[in-house]
């Protein structure tokens, strides 16, 4: 056991932080809950109304929030004890899920309400999520914080693998409301990380500044940082490109399985069940990526790790009009899983590495923003792409011009390859 133990310290050395692996077994219980969630929710939602504007409406509603609060949030958390900060959004999180889960349970849900706790929950996020990463460094400092990142990613696509597979039992089982059912496991699943957040302390922690300066002031000097390193801001750039036109198709995912690989006489449970295979495909893709990662992430691969992310998950996208069964399309979408987190990891890493400990904050909003901020506007223009075109011709479309930018930036400015490698 001892010898185990240490095997798995030098392999993931994050873990020989006693507080992160606290954090991180607290963390992936939550995530399996979440993932369980964001399964059943828009498949919940498309039978509501049937309309693919409705998905985009609802990720609009998920992500608004950052476009609006992630830039001052960046500022703010810089200023705050980052681990009390979570438990206390993460409460949020857990009382606005819990209601969710009341609405369904009683038959009464409709799309609005569905939107509105979508909100509350996108503004609790907006913090959050730049809070938890700003934490890492403080649980297990600066060498072991690539491979923290890595296991946050790899926790993360694990949860997305277990969570659909056990959505499809619970709607299975459940003769009436079963989304409520996987909501309600969703609201207790908070528990797990907030209770573990009692127990950890970081040893890391750097002292909290007071404020002495506005708001302004202070992310004034976060975005004259990327003026001065290119570098940094190109990856912002490639975060946006992905956010407005990329990502936002997963969310078309029940339309994949309604609409796209539909047969004749597809029952409700023959749709749930091959919804879930998707999001399945999904998560293994992306597990894989998260644990490859894990394993090795030496700077050395970073930079063809970060062309190979993105090349698969566009590529992706331009095969999905292609695919009209489903086996092919599970490929597919286990392909865009693992580019969407080879990307994303590596940009994560990147950043964090480079910019100082005194701006990550700031500099990690900034890059939020661009990569979730703006991905309000690329679910309402993919929703709409979808419902008047078609999600074949939205997603050739969508995968067709992401190709051209982010090729564009990869062969015109190989400041991202060699700030990767």
């Amino acid at each position: 056991m001892t010898k185990l133990l240490i095997l798995l310290s030098q392999r993931f050395p994050a873990l020989a932080s006693r507080d992160f692996a606290i954090f991180w077994v607290g963390h992936l219980f939550s995530l399996i809950g979440t993932s369980m969630q964001n399964t059943a929710l828009p498949l919940l939602a498309y039978r509501i109304s049937g309309r693919p504007f409705d998905l985009g409406l609802i990720g609009f509603a998920t992500t608004l929030p950052t476009f609006f609060l992630a830039l001052p949030g960046g500022v703010l958390i810089e200023h705050v004890d980052k681990r009390k900060a979570i438990i206390f959004l993460q409460t949020i999180m857990m009382l606005d899920t819990l209601v969710l889960a009341f609405l369904a349970l009683g038959g009464t849900i409709q799309i609005w309400q569905i939107v509105i706790t979508s909100l509350i929950l996108g503004t609790a996020s907006a913090f959050e999520i730049t809070a938890r990463q700003a934490m890492l460094i403080e649980l297990v400092g600066r060498e072991a914080l690539p491979n923290a990142i890595a296991l946050q990613s790899t926790a993360f696509n694990l949860s997305r693998v277990l969570g659909p597979s056990l959505v499809a039992p619970i709607l299975l089982l459940s003769t009436k409301n079963g989304e409520g059912w996987v909501f309600l496991l969703n609201g207790i699943s908070f528990g797990a990380i907030i209770i573990g957040l009692f127990f950890v302390h970081a040893k890391y922690k750097a002292p909290v500044m007071p404020r002495t300066r506005s708001i302004m002031e202070e992310f004034r000097e976060g975005t004259q940082y990327l003026v001065k390193n290119s570098s940094v801001g190109l990856i912002i750039v490639l975060a946006a490109t992905i956010g407005i036109l990329a990502m936002p198709i997963t969310q078309q995912l029940p339309v994949v399985s309604k609409d796209l690989l539909g047969q004749i006489g597809d029952t409700k449970s023959v749709v749930d069940l091959r919804n879930s295979l998707l999001y399945t495909a999904q998560g293994v893709g992306a597990l894989t990526a998260a644990f490859s990662i894990a394993m090795n992430n030496t700077a050395r691969w970073r930079g063809l790790r970060l062309i190979l992310g993105e090349a698969a998950f566009i590529l992706g996208m331009i095969a999905i009009p292609f695919s009209h069964s489903l086996w092919p399309t599970l490929i597919i979408i286990a392909l865009m899983g693992w580019g969407a987190v080879t990307q994303l990891a590596t940009m994560n890493t990147l950043i964090q590495l480079q910019v100082p400990d005194n701006l990550r904050g700031r500099v990690f909003s900034i890059y939020l923003w661009a990569l979730q901020g703006v991905a309000p506007f690329g679910s309402l223009l993919i929703g709409w792409m979808t419902q008047e075109f078609s999600l074949s011709y939205t997603a050739l479309i969508c995968g067709t011009v992401s190709l051209a930018i982010i090729g564009g930036i990869q062969v015109f400015q190989p400041k991202v390859r060699q700030a990767a490698g």
